[in-house]
């Protein structure tokens, strides 16, 4: 896929199909965007889980936070990436793991590696990068 432009109907499609979404990166500071986007996102009826190791077992807007994707207890729909770039390939061979298979990688502003996401793709899972889920929804959904 060609990720330097998505149409809108693909975001749309991916935004109206999901409903559990783990946000890597996590933040339990309100400053960080990660906090704000994950705030913005429970407020348009998602489930979103944190993952941050170094966050695990706390809260972050009233959510456990999870070491790992693999510790999350529910099938993941989407994974929202605040990760550096150099991160996302593991990112993916965490997703890849899992079972049943998320159904979207969705990379944040500024996250594009496009070996990942040929890894994910090749996999079946539909890959987003540099876009950010929270601008996206209020611009074709809402």
């Amino acid at each position: 896929m060609n990720h330097d432009a998505y149409t809108d109907d693909y975001l749309a499609g991916i935004l109206q199909s999901v409903k559990t979404i783990a946000l890597t990166g996590a933040s339990p500071n309100p400053a960080r965007p990660s906090n704000g986007v994950m705030g913005y996102l429970l407020s348009r009826g998602y489930e979103v889980i944190p993952v941050n190791p170094g966050q695990a077992g706390k809260q972050i807007q009233g959510r456990t936070v999870y070491a790992r994707l693999a510790d999350v207890p529910v099938p993941i729909d989407m994974i929202d990436v605040f990760r550096a770039p150099e991160y996302l390939d593991r990112v993916v061979e965490e997703a890849l793991a899992l079972r049943p298979l998320p159904k979207v990688i969705w990379a944040q502003l500024g996250v594009r590696d496009d070996a990942a996401a040929a890894m994910a793709e090749a996999a079946g899972i539909k890959v987003v990068m540099n876009r950010c889920p929270a601008i996206e929804y209020p611009r074709l959904i809402a």
